[in-house]
């Protein structure tokens, strides 16, 4: 409801009015009713009650003085405002009836033509009451419409975006399938043939002392990526994470490569440690196996420092050592030795995180990744 039409206008017209009967010659008190009325029960001007008694005392004005049919816009404005259909057109009818009475005054003893002048009013009014009614009709009517139009594209959307998870979990599933068999048949055989072949020779030739360590290092290799093989077939978490949370285990991991490799490893936890989802523990300690044996493989460093750092938002690796470096201008150097920083990158960013390498000739490499602790 318009506030300003049934607030201010009514209040304006009835001003207006008392001051044309002013200067018409005519008692302003004719105007005391109606003015007293819409003022004491102003509170109650958007009743039904209030409108019947305004256009009674209307009618009573106009039948003591015809001037007073300038007043019958007021009861219009409650009653296109006020009533509800269908007693707004039983209103405006009844308003429509006043003002032709005032009008047909100018036709005195002409029964017939002030008949007419109200009949005028009555179907004037009303046709345009209908007329209103059936375009707010017309309107709410599309309001629904688009409220469904816009609910069932909601719908859409959403059973689209399901469609489109659905499709990419079936996807990943197939890949992770095809994976699986690759593993197993190459990866986790060529392993088992490894495993075999040392047994063999172990239980032929007596390994000499100064073999020992190394071919038990080996044994111990290719029965630990045998059992990690195995357990990506059956997307399992890695080991070191099935009694162990993350620092454990990169400790561990650390300690282990360290012994395997001769090379001291200095492992350190900041922060305060909170629960990791299992896909960051398992990007994170993949990362840092990634990160150690491409040290082992190109660095030729003496000392190694692995850094877990529990920030406000991010849980943080860095894997540094003092080696010889590389020059990160250079074409494809994240891709020396293989694919192992471009599947780290993959891990990381499949988090929502980010990899970043540090690195110049002679002076060491740093491996820092940062995913979000809330990203899975």
């Amino acid at each position: 409801m318009p506030f300003l039409l049934v607030t201010v206008v009514p209040y304006t017209l009835l001003a207006g009015l008392a001051v044309l009967v002013v200067a018409a010659g005519f008692p302003v008190t004719e105007l005391l009713p109606a003015a007293v009325w819409m003022v004491v029960l102003y509170r109650w001007r958007e009743k039904p009650a209030f409108f019947a008694g305004l256009l009674a005392i209307t009618a009573v004005m106009v039948l003591q003085n015809p001037l007073y049919g300038l007043f019958t816009p007021v009861p219009y404005i409650y009653a296109f405002t006020v009533l509800t259909w269908p007693w707004r057109l039983a209103g405006v009818g009844l308003t429509a009836v006043v003002a032709g009475l005032a009008q047909a005054s100018a036709a005195p003893g002409m029964v017939v033509l002030q008949g007419v002048i109200i009949g005028v009013n009555v179907v004037m009014m009303v046709t345009t009451a209908w007329v209103l009614h059936t375009a707010d009709v017309e309107r709410e009517q599309r309001l629904a419409a688009m409220a469904k139009l816009e609910a069932a594209l909601e719908e859409n959307a959403g059973l689209h975006a399901q469609l489109l998870v659905q499709a990419r979990e079936a996807g990943v599933l197939d890949e992770r399938q095809r994976m699986a068999r690759e593993i197993h048949d190459t990866l986790a055989q060529g392993l088992i043939g490894i495993i075999t072949q040392l047994q063999a020779a172990e239980q032929r030739h007596e390994v000499p002392a100064a073999w020992r360590r190394p071919f038990d290092a080996v044994m111990g290799l290719a029965r630990e990526s045998l059992a990690e093989a195995r357990r990506s077939v059956d997307a399992l978490r890695p080991a070191h994470l099935e009694t162990a949370r993350l620092g454990e285990a990169l400790e561990t991991v650390s300690g282990r490569w360290s012994a395997l490799h001769g090379i001291p490893v200095r492992f350190t936890a900041t922060g305060t440690a909170r629960p990791l989802a299992p896909a960051i523990e398992v990007a994170l300690l993949r990362t840092a196996q990634e990160a150690l044996a491409n040290v082992a493989k190109h660095a030729g460093a003496t000392r190694v420092g692995v850094t877990l750092s529990y920030l406000e938002e991010e849980v943080a690796l860095d894997v540094r050592d003092d080696g010889k470096g590389f020059d990160l201008s250079a074409p494809r150097q994240e891709q020396t030795g293989g694919f192992g920083l471009g599947i780290m990158r993959q891990r990381v960013e499949g988090l929502s995180g980010s990899l970043r390498v540090e690195s110049e000739p002679g002076g060491g490499t740093g491996v820092s990744a940062c995913v979000p602790w809330r990203s899975a």
